[in-house]
């Protein structure tokens, strides 16, 4: 049983209050974070009190109050300091630079080699992509509140260890450590399923409900679980793998060593194979090149090519048998879906897998359901990884622990409680 602490109630309060002003039109007041909250007043006035003496809220200006004092308005402090994420996907690391509003300042795309590719190749890229952020972007290093990594596979987040990728030859890969003698910033690490939900809950859907999916479909397949308002993890920290669950017996092998999981029929890789076997003497299909081999099927679909119209409606079906076991499984208010593979299809792909789910799926948690695109702002991975790394920095007991708010209450600025 999960026994959480005052600390820890302390620590989601804080969270939730600041996302409803991530969430915002624009400034909120105090009374306008409480209403949206649904936590008291006194409690959003220490937890503001705390995230204003840090320098994350600012004040901005004030409105009327209806008779009373002009209630002061309250805005995330972009200037305080600058964030990191970093999306190590299998062929490439892209690194983007986040003031604290989570506003792209800068980024930076490298390829890996092709290849197996070695955790000290991952290392030297990232470094040298962060670096190159800091340069361009004329940021100091002590400006770097932290740095949230995604890498895909399994993931130790509290050890900082790659448990396992799918992709490469890793096991037990101790990253964070390989990574913090390079860069020396607080590092977080964790994979894209749950980079894209933790972005989804601070910056899109996650905002409006408490029970939501978040599907990443790209080289790799997985689903991000928030329950309840809170990110799931699992007993291993392995929650998710929804990629490698069977969804053909004895179908295609897949890079887990299994056959049939979702991830062969509804990653870049498994669309190109759907397309190779319907259509054997395209050459379209024939790419070394999963994504520019979708992105072709997509012109082609586009165009009319009656094969390439099948395969998409068949990943389509594959894509809503699918999302209907997650639907069953977990009962979702929302399921999300985003990367590559939207970007490349979702216009033509969504309506056949809605369809398909509607097949699947009980009547009662599928009515409760809606399927829809991912709508977060810019790359949701990189922008979720960031996210960790704010979060990280939201958790800093030096800054927001029992002795800062001691200090705070020794100036009159609070008591302790919330």
């Amino acid at each position: 049983m999960i026994r959480r602490t005052s600390q820890d109630i302390r620590r989601l309060n804080r969270f939730e209050v600041l996302r409803r002003v991530y969430a915002g039109p624009g400034a909120m007041s105090r009374q306008d974070v409480a209403a949206a909250t649904g936590l008291s007043f006194a409690t959003v006035a220490n937890l503001t009190a705390e995230l204003l003496e840090a320098g994350v809220l600012v004040e901005a200006g004030h409105e009327e109050s209806g008779g009373g004092r002009p209630r002061a308005r309250l805005a995330v402090n972009a200037e305080r300091g600058a964030l990191i994420g970093v999306d190590v996907a299998e062929t490439s690391v892209h690194a983007e630079l986040f003031d604290l509003a989570l506003t792209v300042r800068h980024s930076v795309e490298r390829p890996l080699p092709p290849g197996d590719v070695r955790p000290a190749d991952v290392v030297g890229l990232l470094g040298g992509a962060v670096e190159e952020l800091l340069a361009v972007s004329g940021t100091d290093r002590a400006r770097v509140l932290g740095v949230g990594v995604s890498v895909p596979g399994m993931v130790d987040r509290e050890g900082g260890v790659s448990s396992f990728s799918p992709y490469w030859s890793w096991h037990e890969v101790p990253l964070r450590a390989l990574l913090d003698e390079r860069l020396g910033m607080p590092l977080w690490l964790d994979n894209p399923l749950r980079a894209s939900t933790v972005a989804e809950m601070w910056f899109g859907a996650g905002r409006e409900v408490d029970d939501l999916v978040v599907l990443t479909l790209r080289a790799g397949v997985g689903a991000g679980i928030a329950l309840g308002g809170q990110l799931h993890r699992g007993f291993t920290d392995s929650a998710g793998e929804w990629g490698h669950t069977c969804l053909v017996l004895d179908g295609r092998p897949c890079t887990c060593g299994n056959r049939g999981c979702v991830e062969a029929y509804v990653s870049l890789r498994g669309i190109a194979g759907t397309w190779r076997e319907l259509a054997p003497d395209d050459e379209r299909t024939g790419g070394p090149d999963d994504a520019a081999t979708v992105a072709a099927l997509a012109r082609a679909a586009d165009a009319g090519d009656p094969a390439a119209v099948a395969a998409v409606e068949r990943t389509g079906r594959y894509l809503g048998a699918a999302v209907a076991q997650l639907v069953n499984l977990l009962n979702p208010q929302v399921v999300v879906v985003g990367n590559q593979v939207m970007d490349l299809l979702g216009e033509r792909l969504l309506p056949v897998a809605y369809e398909a789910v509607g097949r699947h799926a009980l009547a009662l948690p599928r009515r409760a359901a809606t399927l829809r695109r991912s709508a977060v702002p810019h790359d949701p991975v990189t922008r979720g990884a960031a996210t960790f790394a704010l979060e990280g920095f939201l958790e800093d007991r030096e800054v927001f622990g029992p002795v800062s708010r001691m200090r705070r209450a020794a100036r009159g600025g609070g008591g302790a409680g919330a």
